[in-house]
Order: C-alpha cells, then sequence, then structure tokens
C-alpha cells in the first residue's frame, strides 16, 4: 500500500506552501514581539496593572518559546480524508500556524485532528484516502512519501513481523542519520505502538516497557509534551517532572522537550529532588542494597524517636536567689505530649520550649513565675540550652543521619530491623569537626535523606522560596516521567511517589537492563511501591528501531543468558554492518590497541560519534590511554558526548545511542559489574551503525565469532 511519490509538480506545490508556512511563522513571531512592547511600561502603576503586565509577558514569552523552531523542520506530513470523513486535507507539524484569516495552515501534532497521521493502518483507515510524509532537512523539501488507502491503495503496506510501518522511507532516513551527542525528537516518524503510549489517558500510573532501541524514552518525552497540550490546565500549574538516572543521561535529553515548545517541564536527578545536599557517586553493593530497603523507613523513624528523650537527671538552675527545676518526670511528659500533638519533628520544637519555660516558671518556691520572665532571663542559659537540645534538638536530615552513621550505639538502637552486618556496612566514623550540611554524601543516601526530611519537616526561620514554601518542603507534580525505573530501589520509588500529587505517573524502562543494586525482576516488584489509586496501565514496546538487524542477533544472544524470560525487539533493520571482533594478545599493548581501534571506526564512520564503553573500573586507564597517544577524547563522566569519540563507563551507558560502540574487555565487564550479563547486554546495544567487540581470550563463550550463523559473514 505504499507507493513513493517524486513527481516535480507536487514536490513543487508542497515546497511552495512550506514556504508560505514559514513566513507566516516568522510574522506570528513577529508579532508576539510587538505585544511584547505594548505591555511594557514605565515603573509605578497598580499593584493589579503589574501583576496583568507580568502574566501578559509570561504568556508572550511561553508562545515565543512555541514558535521558536531552530532549525528543525516545520511540517513533516499530510493527511487527506475521505469524504465522509470531511474530506479535509491537514498539513500535520511540529506547532500550529495559521494564515492571516486564523485558519489553519499547520496543525500541532498533538491535536485530535493529527491522531490518524500515526494511527492510519490498512484495516482502520481513521477517515484517511491519503498519508503523506515529508522527507527534510530544515526549510527544504528533499522528498514525498505516500500511502493510500481504501480504494486507493495500492502496493501493500510495508511491515515488520506483522506491524505496519508508517512513512518506512522517512523512518529509515531518520534511523540512519548521524548521531549527535543528544537524543532527537521523534515527532516525524512516531509509529502506531508508539503513539498509543503518547496518547494514553492521563489518570494512573502507565508502566512502559521497552527493549533497546524502541525508542522508549524519546517516547515518554513526547507524552509529557502532549500531556501537556492536552490537559495544559491543570499540569501548567502543577508542573510535569521528567527524572532520569544520571546527569550524562540528562544532558543527552534535554533538547527534546525544548524541541516540541515544551521547555516548562523540570528535568532531574533523584538528588536535585532534595535541598542542601552535595552527593558523589555511589555505595558498594550490600550499603546500597540496605539504603534501597524499605527497613530504612522504620530505622529512620527510631533514630528520630531516640533524639525525643527526657532528661537523664534534673535539671537545676539559678533564678536570682531562687532556683528552678525541670524534673525527670516533668520532661518524659513534655516529650510524650509533643510526640501525640506534631506530625514531624521540628514542629514540635516550639512546643518543648515553652513546656520547659512554663515547667521552670510554675517550679518557683514563692510560687509560678511569669513564663515569658523566665524565657528572658534563663534563655541563653548553657544548661537550659543543653538540656532543649537534648530533649528535642532541631535537625537535618543530614544532621540527623551524620549522627546516626557516626554511631554504633545509635545504629544499634534505630536499626533493630537489620542483623549485626548490615549495620555495620551503613557506619562510617563520625567526624566532630565536619559540618553534615556541608557533607558528601552518595546517590544511595538521597532517598534516605529524603525520607529523614519527611519525619523532620521544616526547621523554623527556614528559607523559603519565592512560592512561599519552606526549602525543605516536598513540591508535589501532577505528573511525573520516570526512565531506567527497572533499577530504582524501593525508597527511591517511594521517594518519587511521595512528590505526585495525584498518582498520574509515566514509568519506563526494560526490566533486561536491570543492572543496579535493586535491579527488579518484574515490573510487579516496581508497581508495589508506586501509587495504586488507579489500576495501572502497562504497555510494551516491541520494534527496535535503532539497532541494525546483525548488531541485535549478537545482542539476542546476550539477552538468552542476562533474561532468558524476554524476547529481544525485531529490529526494523535487517541490513548493516557486522559486529567486528578484535582480539587482544598476550604480546599487545591493549590501551595502545584501543585507541587504534578507535581511531580506525573513526575514519570508517565519517561523521558520527563513538563511544568507547569500558568496564568502570577501567575508565581512568583507558582515558589515560588516549592521552598518552595523543588523541583527542571526551570524558563521559565530565563532558557529556561532545567529542567525536568518548570515553564512557558501562555503568553509565545505560539510555544513550551512538553510532559506533566499541565494548572493551566483555569477559571483565561480565565478572566485575553486580549485574555483568544484563550489563554487557547494555553496552552490544548502543549502537545505531557499527559494533566492535574488542576482546581477550577470556571472551565469553556465548560472544563467541565462530557462534554466527554462516549468513553473517566467512569473516566472522
Amino acid at each position: 500500500m505504499t507507493e513513493s511519490s517524486h513527481v516535480d509538480p507536487e514536490l513543487q506545490a508542497e515546497q511552495a506552501f512550506l514556504d508560505h508556512a514559514h513566513v507566516r511563522l516568522e510574522q506570528s513571531r513577529s508579532e508576539a514581539v510587538a505585544l511584547q512592547t505594548m505591555v511594557e511600561v514605565g515603573k509605578g502603576g497598580t499593584n493589579q496593572a503589574r501583576w496583568e503586565r507580568e502574566i501578559i509577558n509570561e504568556n508572550i514569552a511561553n508562545r515565543l518559546l512555541e514558535l521558536d523552531i531552530g532549525d528543525r523542520s516545520l511540517c513533516f506530513g499530510r493527511i487527506d480524508q475521505t469524504t465522509d470523513a470531511g474530506g479535509g486535507s491537514y498539513h500535520i507539524g511540529r506547532v500550529a500556524v495559521s494564515d492571516t484569516n486564523k485558519d489553519p495552515l499547520i496543525v500541532d501534532w498533538r491535536a485530535p485532528i493529527s491522531e490518524a497521521f500515526y494511527r492510519a493502518t490498512g484495516r482502520d483507515t481513521q477517515g484517511l484516502v491519503r498519508r503523506r510524509h515529508f522527507i527534510s532537512r530544515g526549510r527544504e523539501l528533499l522528498g514525498l512519501e505516500d500511502e493510500f488507502f481504501g480504494d486507493a491503495a495500492g502496493s501493500r503496506q510495508a511491515t515488520v513481523d506483522g506491524r505496519e510501518l508508517r512513512g518506512e522511507g522517512a523512518l529509515i532516513a531518520a534511523l540512519e542519520s548521524s548521531r549527535t551527542g543528544r537524543l532527537s525528537d521523534i515527532v516525524g516518524t512516531i509509529q502506531g505502538e508508539q503513539d498509543e503510549i503518547i496518547r494514553a489517558a492521563l489518570p494512573g500510573v502507565l508502566i512502559v516497557q521497552g527493549g533497546p532501541g524502541t525508542g522508549k524514552t524519546v517516547v515518554a518525552l513526547h507524552r509529557a509534551a502532549y500531556l501537556l497540550y492536552t490537559h495544559r490546565f491543570p499540569l501548567d500549574g502543577q508542573g510535569v517532572l521528567v527524572v532520569g538516572p544520571n546527569r550524562l543521561f540528562l544532558g543527552y535529553i534535554e533538547q527534546v522537550l525544548p524541541s516540541l515548545g515544551e521547555a516548562g517541564v523540570e528535568l532531574s536527578v533523584l538528588p536535585d529532588l532534595v535541598a542542601g545536599i552535595r552527593v558523589q557517586g555511589r555505595d558498594r553493593f550490600g550499603s546500597a542494597r540496605i539504603k534501597g530497603d524499605l527497613r530504612m523507613v522504620n530505622v529512620v523513624r527510631r533514630a528520630v524517636r531516640d533524639r525525643q528523650r527526657p532528661l537523664r537527671r534534673d535539671l537545676r538552675v539559678g533564678y536570682g536567689t531562687r532556683y528552678l527545676t525541670l524534673t525527670e518526670q516533668k520532661s518524659a511528659q513534655i516529650i510524650d505530649e509533643a510526640k501525640r500533638r506534631f506530625r514531624t519533628h521540628n514542629a514540635a520544637r516550639k512546643f518543648v520550649v515553652s513546656q520547659v519555660f512554663e515547667a521552670l516558671a510554675n517550679s518557683h518556691p514563692d510560687g509560678p513565675a511569669g513564663t515569658q520572665a523566665v524565657r528572658d532571663s534563663l534563655g541563653n542559659h548553657p544548661d537550659v540550652r543543653f538540656a532543649l537540645n537534648w530533649m528535642w534538638p532541631i535537625l537535618t536530615p543530614a544532621q540527623l543521619l551524620h549522627d546516626l552513621y557516626g554511631s554504633r550505639h545509635l545504629l544499634k538502637s534505630a536499626g533493630r530491623s537489620l542483623n549485626l552486618e548490615e549495620q555495620r556496612s551503613l557506619h562510617r566514623p563520625w567526624q566532630p569537626d565536619c559540618d553534615a550540611s556541608t557533607r558528601m554524601w552518595t546517590v544511595d543516601d538521597v532517598p534516605v535523606l529524603d525520607e529523614a526530611n519527611e519525619r523532620l519537616g521544616p526547621r523554623p526561620k527556614e528559607k523559603k522560596r519565592p512560592d512561599g514554601s519552606r526549602v525543605s518542603e516536598v513540591r508535589t507534580f501532577g505528573h511525573i516521567v520516570v526512565d531506567e525505573a527497572q533499577d530504582l530501589s524501593p525508597m527511591q520509588l517511594r521517594m518519587l511517589t511521595r512528590r505526585s500529587l495525584n498518582g498520574s505517573m509515566t514509568v519506563v524502562g526494560d526490566i533486561a537492563q536491570s543492572t543496579g543494586a535493586w535491579a527488579h525482576a518484574s515490573w510487579d516488584e516496581v508497581l508495589q511501591h508506586l501509587p495504586d489509586r488507579r489500576p495501572p496501565q502497562r504497555r510494551e514496546l516491541t520494534v527496535g528501531y535503532r539497532i541494525p538487524g546483525p548488531s541485535m542477533k549478537l545482542a539476542s544472544r546476550v539477552l538468552a543468558v542476562a533474561a532468558p524470560e524476554l524476547d529481544p525487539p525485531v529490529a526494523v533493520r535487517d541490513e548493516g554492518d557486522e559486529p567486528r571482533f578484535v582480539p587482544v594478545h598476550e604480546a599487545d599493548d591493549p590501551g595502545q590497541l584501543i585507541v587504534q581501534v578507535a581511531v580506525e571506526e573513526q575514519r570508517a564512520l565519517g561523521q558520527g560519534n563513538i563511544a568507547v564503553i569500558a568496564p568502570t573500573e577501567l575508565y581512568d586507564d583507558v582515558i589515560q590511554a588516549f592521552v598518552d597517544q595523543g588523541v583527542e577524547v571526551g570524558r563521559a563522566r565530565k563532558q557529556g558526548f561532545d567529542y567525536p569519540i568518548t570515553v564512557v563507563p558501562v555503568s553509565l551507558v545505560k539510555g544513550l545511542e551512538v553510532d559506533t560502540a566499541i565494548v572493551v574487555d566483555p569477559g571483565r565487564i561480565l565478572a566485575d559489574e553486580p549485574q555483568g550479563a544484563r550489563s554487557l547486554y547494555v553496552a552490544v546495544t548502543r549502537a545505531t551503525k557499527r559494533l566492535v567487540i574488542l576482546h581477550g581470550p577470556d571472551l565469553p563463550s556465548f560472544l563467541a565469532p565462530e557462534l554466527v550463523p554462516p549468513e553473517l559473514g566467512p569473516e566472522h
């Protein structure tokens, strides 16, 4: 049913239409800028006038942002309806553009009328007689690709394993373009199963399972843009949050939403969600397991209770010629009453202080003294201050955990649900001169700090945000997108659930790529810790768009070891370069060989980027090899993928895509990483064009070149 049309008059007519649409786009931008100058006024005016001006300026700024498409193609297709469906013809594009009469020239891809562009099939035409795909470079229209439906249908629709492809030519052209080190949107080539996820209903939790190259990340981001368009109210006010696994990943995806006209979405890693902490690195496997365990909820709860203590002996302080006393018994009554009255620890401090001074005033031998007078007189008395800080100290999450981790006694008391070895794994020597607020924490500490923040609550006189909320108060969001969720611990998932305003979340990942300390075996394990106000929706992406067929066949052998219960994605592209195996012999200098292979691959690739994926422990050594050879190389941990050749540890490469991947020492990846087979599966599924395996004599048997079927080539 696919028919390619390259007739010059058609191409010229569409090019002329697009040129006109671009003119109107620029005119719309000019109109928005003119509006901006109209609302600019001098100093003064009423509060109402200033508020209205700010609102108008904000709306104009948002509109200018929507209309700024840079060098991206404005329009990527057109649909022609049957007479019964209305007989209209609509051009589908990145943003809506209208003519001078306000009639639509370009329809926003998220509008309801655009759904047919992505959903129509031979069996369900969605009222279309034709769907036209544009193959463009910026403003230049390079080609047209038509699909006809119903009586006008010609040849059979292109399929992959029985699944129909939309705009095969435009899709393949996009897939074969060189990577830039940044994820690109797929708004012009969204496929049917992807569109169903993007336009799924807002409420509840949506779980998306997708293997390598199925587009789960970019689909989730397009879903965020779609939901903001469709549910502008209330999501514009409630906010949309996208959570990624690390900062390298955030840098990789940061351009997608702005390219779709949505720059107001907050992109974060988990540490960004807890104020006032510094985070670097991760814990070892054992410690990470404990800190991610839900038993830490009770550990934190008991740690807070252990800091709410009655006096160990009576407090007796001089007041004029008399002595005032706070007995142990009375201090215990104050503590018990504060526990009953207040949900958070810091909120009760004011009550405890007032009760202590009231008890001291009431203990005057000559009858009750004035509470305020006693407070004014003894407020800075060292014994009183010590007593208050003993009974009910003001605490930050960092202070609480700094003291907890630094004391075996406190760990034993709070960690009753942990065995001795687990308690020891949490212990870190207490540093008396260390400022807890500047202490460096790990990623695995973050959900524990967040739990502590929930128990402690805001501190008195804590700084406020511009919206009036306290810095430590948890901000909630109307919708949360979570990527690479298969590795999140129960404590991390609990942390995200706490930030969900109404239980609306899109959670994406691949169980086969679970590589962390809390690698999950199924999505049921993840769902146990997510909002359950509504039954969850589940979707699966089954078609692999990124990975060439030969590389996917190799990856399937790794998957059979890493997660034998899962099926690999079906590759769209059967053809492609065969994986290249480069042995490292005993006489070779491994570092020199790595650099040599990278330079060879750069020469063979031409345009595009190369990732040298190294075992985590060899990351620095591999970088040093490039430095020694005088070859410029990027460091993924610092520079992302801004260089043609970048060294990246296997622990950070998940979710990324490159033109060429050079996997260094798969045997060591298999042996050293906590989930070795799954980490290797991640490594061999990053490349869109070329895959190189640089290995020693310990090459895993399931990767051995002789296992490659004969039709893949005699050289392998």
